[in-house]
């Protein structure tokens, strides 16, 4: 999948139904809302959890004061006028019944009824203002068409969610807030339960269950936002409550804090178990079928099976992260069930249960057949996350022109551009874009490679073994996504180069040693070793973006994907690339991700 372009769906979604409605067509506004005098005084958000950063539950400020939209008479045609509100071309369906979470505070509006046609949701007909017979279970969402209004003013738009990243199981997470763009962590000190549920509440969910400290869901990268924050329980959002702006000497990383939110009971984990394995972490996968009465078990073909789906089948169990995703299982007895009932499964990875994931449905398709070639997991409650240092790549950027004949090793491991197999060897030379890589474990768990050292490869050019083929991709984008040119890196010496002050080296290449990143510590690919480049030779003169995505295949599990690639604009003008604006793929809101990819360009040398 492509790794930072994707919004994924929220970890913990759909935990109840979506109705769409059965209008068709979408009516056209009469002008564009920039800003519009009906709307003036308003402000409006999208808010709520699970969603994506275009669907949502409908949040109104009027006088001051934050509000919802009761879903009596609600319809797609109110849900337009709502999304051109909030900067979105249109609606493509809404929700009920508080599907994205009861809001708080005033119901604004009842019974509101629009054509779809109005300029602002105060030409349409309601109740009136805060008159309301409805309780928050009842608030509406829409969902929009991720397409912006063109000329949209932002100022009317208010950006929530707060976030959870790196937990185990749905609610729980490392808090991470927005601040002017940017998403940044939660210093623990006087973290405490009051300020855990306002983040719950915040989400959708509940109350919290726990409020927890020291990164027990992993450490973050970048800024931390807030420290000291001092939560009554009540307030609507953690930046309402008094708190402290955080200095570079007044908190780590390791001291983000995190919380477990209690969540309604949704009973999906009764629909999946483990069989033949070791222990309750370990087995073949068996789903539930069938209709009331006619319930049974049966298996799922290994086809295509990988970390992906393991995460998803270790999730609904309730076993935190999926270890290893297994196509093979001839090694655990299956006992009585044998009959394969689900194929074709393609997860996401952020999906609640297998079931939502896309599949064969009734019709299944085995292209191995038989219980041995059935899909397993390894489940565990810890996991590794790896991120890349992105100001690091932005200090070591430069363009090397290397001599062919300085490059027959790295042809031999696919490190250059097609092209560079009809050139006139060994005369010429490559144009290499070089930097320097430095990935960090923040998880809780080592990074080892998914294979022993019995199956790494050797490659005698350069004289090492390979553990991973693929440890990263290197990419040249042009603004709209398209690749023009590509490299890769294999993880050919996994190991410590430096650690936090408290953590002890424990992976070492030299002498066939064990390889892997330990957590707290990093590994560094230095820019003048072989491959760390992209071959841009063929790429013309003009505005891109550097991507590196680590871990691009999933063949390692971690606790997060979603911050695995790291993007930069990039400036070429033939002779000269500039590099910058580096940063994690999930670490600017959606708007701020926006603007980066409509970068402009530069007229001079001068970074704008």
């Amino acid at each position: 999948m492509g790794p930072v372009s994707v919004w994924q769906w929220s970890l913990w979604g759909l935990l109840l139904c979506l109705l769409c409605s059965s209008c068709l067509g979408s009516p056209t506004p009469s002008t564009a809302p920039e800003k519009r005098a009906g709307s003036q005084g308003l402000r409006f958000r999208l808010a709520g959890f699970p969603r994506k950063p275009s669907e949502g539950r409908v949040e109104i400020q009027r006088a001051g004061e934050w509000g919802t939209i009761c879903d009596d008479d609600f319809t797609l045609q109110a849900a337009h006028v709502l999304c051109r509100e909030l900067g979105f071309t249109e609606a493509t369906g809404w929700t009920h019944s508080a599907k994205y979470g009861p809001g708080t505070g005033r119901i604004w509006l009842d019974n509101l009824s629009c054509s779809g046609t109005e300029r602002s949701v105060t030409e349409c007909a309601s109740r009136g203002w805060g008159n309301s017979d409805c309780t928050h279970d009842e608030d509406a969402g829409v969902i929009c068409k991720d397409e912006r209004l063109p000329g949209f003013s932002d100022s009317n738009v208010i950006e929530a969610r707060v976030r959870l990243k790196g937990g185990a199981h749905p609610g729980e997470g490392r808090v991470e807030v927005l601040k002017a763009g940017t998403w940044g962590t939660v210093c623990d000190r006087k973290w405490d339960l009051q300020a855990a549920s306002v983040v719950c509440r915040e989400l959708g969910f509940g109350s919290a269950r726990e409020a927890l400290s020291g990164a027990r869901m992993g450490q973050g990268m970048g800024a931390i936002h807030l420290s000291e924050v001092r939560c009554s329980g009540q307030e609507l959002s953690l930046w309402k409550c008094p708190h402290k702006n955080i200095t570079a000497e007044d908190c780590s990383h390791s001291q983000d804090a995190g919380v477990r939110c209690n969540l309604p009971y949704t009973g999906v984990e009764t629909k999946i178990r483990l069989s033949g394995g070791r222990s309750r972490h370990e087995g073949r996968v068996e789903v539930q079928i069938g209709g009331p009465g006619s319930f049974r078990w049966g298996l799922i073909c290994g086809d295509d099976w990988g970390t992906l789906e393991a995460m998803v089948a270790c999730r609904q169990l309730g076993l935190g992260y999926a270890n290893h995703g297994l196509q093979e299982t001839w090694y655990w007895d299956s006992g009585n069930v044998t009959e394969v009932v689900m194929s074709g499964v393609r997860c996401t990875g952020a999906e609640l249960s297998l079931d939502q994931c896309a599949h064969h449905g009734t019709h299944v398709t085995c292209k191995r057949t038989g219980s041995r070639f059935t899909a397993g997991v390894i489940c565990s409650e810890t996991a590794s996350d790896l991120l890349l240092h992105s100001a690091l790549v932005q200090e070591t950027a430069y363009i090397e022109d290397r001599p062919l004949h300085m490059l027959y090793c790295a042809a031999e491991e696919n490190c250059l551009a097609s092209s560079a197999r009809s050139a006139n060897w060994p005369y010429g030379h490559r144009r290499l874009l070089r930097f320097s890589s430095q990935i960090h474990n923040l998880g809780r768990a080592d990074f080892r490679p998914k294979a022993g050292r019995h199956s790494w490869v050797w490659h005698e050019c350069h004289g090492h073994y390979h553990s991973m083929d693929i440890f990263t991709h290197y990419d040249i984008l042009t603004p709209n996504g398209t690749k023009v040119a590509e490299g890769h890196k294999a993880s050919f010496c996994l190991e410590d180069t430096e650690c936090q002050e408290d953590v002890s080296k424990r992976y070492e290449c030299a002498n066939f040693g064990e390889q892997g990143i330990t957590v707290g510590c990093w590994d560094l690919y230095r820019h003048d070793i072989d491959c760390q480049w992209i071959d841009i030779t063929d790429v013309k003169p003009g505005n891109y973006i550097l991507q590196v995505v680590i871990n691009p295949n999933f063949e390692v599990a971690e606790s997060d994907f979603t911050n695995n690639a790291m993007k930069c604009n990039c400036k070429y003008d033939g002779h000269r690339i500039w590099v910058h604006n580096c940063h994690i793929g999930d670490a600017f809101s959606e708007e701020a991700n926006r603007r980066f990819e409509r970068y402009p360009g530069q007229t001079s040398n001068q970074i704008i």
